[in-house]
């Protein structure tokens, strides 16, 4: 971590500030969210359940989500090197993740007790308990609310910020042995792989319980896509410099992880080499975030949104194109209240994210 300049001292800018310019991991956020919106826009209003394009929706979603994770381990482990303390690593983590995301769990908490009534009150009072401490398993309903949908959960695309908090606590200590380990830091990194994927994937084998496929998916059996973005921001300038490289090999490995579900272990490795080479590749920056980061928003306010259309009939008496293009101009129009109301001042003035407003 760097270290703040003495009183009297001019403070030098930090290199590694500059390596969070010339890159599209804004974009990549934004592709991801919108990629998860695009599955939760055809299984909610049920277009056709459990059919070809659902099962590969699905599947695209959740590389999606596994490409937010590694892109999360190389931006947040690179916050956690800026920082100066981990005080300010910590106040930064829930500075970006809280102030949006507790108000994604209030606002339908409101419209329950004004549809259900104060009669509901000590139901509504269990989901914001569980919810607003990110343990939206325990209470992912609420009363009045998409009781008839084809899914009854008020948001349920929140499940993967409890992994991302739970990675948020774990770093500093992943760090620490980082550092220790000095020259085999890479040996740290494939015995956290390692160790993931094995938790992920013998867990359900090894414990013989209703819960396990679900424990299996929490930390640390996402640890590993985590852990290769951690990789990418070791790596920065080399794939910077050599993003074609890395893209080869990343495709290379991808392609091997879906050819025998025994290969399926590497697939957090190919997708991080994928992810590097399209943030570094030559060609526009395409400058995501200009007008807001808005991904976030994106993907904590698309699906409590979708489910009050499907009430409302919206993608059953339209034609499915124009429900589609409805749901995602409310979901911008959210996600941009959301950035300029919510997020945006809740950050740090030298926080990436408002700077990439008017980065050039």
């Amino acid at each position: 971590m760097i270290f703040l300049a003495k009183a009297g001292c001019k403070q030098r800018t930090d290199p590694r500030e500059a390596r969070l310019t010339g890159n599209r991991f804004d974009f990549l956020r934004l592709l991801f969210a919108s990629a998860v919106f695009g599955y939760h826009a055809w299984v909610l209003p049920a277009v056709v359940p459990f059919g070809f394009t659902e099962i590969m929706l699905a599947q695209i979603a959740e590389i999606s989500i596994q490409g937010f994770f590694i892109v999360s381990g190389a931006l947040v482990f690179g916050s956690l090197e800026r920082s100066s303390s981990l005080t300010i690593y910590a106040s930064k983590r829930v500075r970006r993740l809280y102030p949006a995301y507790a108000v994604v769990v209030l606002m339908p908490a409101l419209v329950s007790l004004a549809v259900a009534g104060v009669g509901e009150a000590e139901a509504v009072a269990r989901y914001l308990a569980a919810n607003l401490v990110f343990l939206n398993f325990l209470e992912p309903t609420l009363p009045g609310l998409f009781e008839g949908n084809r899914f009854t959960a008020v948001n349920g695309a929140l499940w993967t910020l409890k992994i991302e908090v739970m990675f948020y606590i774990a770093l500093p200590v992943l760090a620490l042995l980082l550092r220790l380990s000095d020259r085999a830091w890479w040996i740290v990194f494939v015995v956290i792989y390692i160790s993931a994927e094995a938790w992920r994937l013998l867990l359900p084998v090894w414990f013989d319980h209703p819960l396990a496929p679900e424990l299996a998916r929490q930390l640390p059996g996402q640890l590993a896509f985590f852990a290769s973005g951690m990789v990418v921001w070791k790596l920065w300038d080399r794939a910077k410099t050599q993003p074609a490289r890395f893209g080869l090999v990343g495709a290379a490995i991808t392609v091997l992880s879906f050819a025998h579900p025994w290969l399926e272990p590497l697939r957090a490795a190919g997708l991080a080499g994928l992810i590097a080479f399209v943030a570094f590749m030559p060609g526009p920056r395409l400058k995501a975030a200009r007008f807001g980061d808005i991904s976030y928003g994106v993907y904590i306010t698309h699906f409590p949104i979708l489910q009050a259309l499907v009430v409302a009939g919206m993608f059953a008496s339209l034609p499915l194109a124009v429900g589609f293009g409805f749901a995602a101009l409310l979901i911008l129009v959210a996600s941009f209240v959301l950035w300029h109301l919510i997020e945006r001042p809740a950050l740090r003035r030298d926080s990436h994210y408002r700077k990439a407003e008017t980065a050039d």
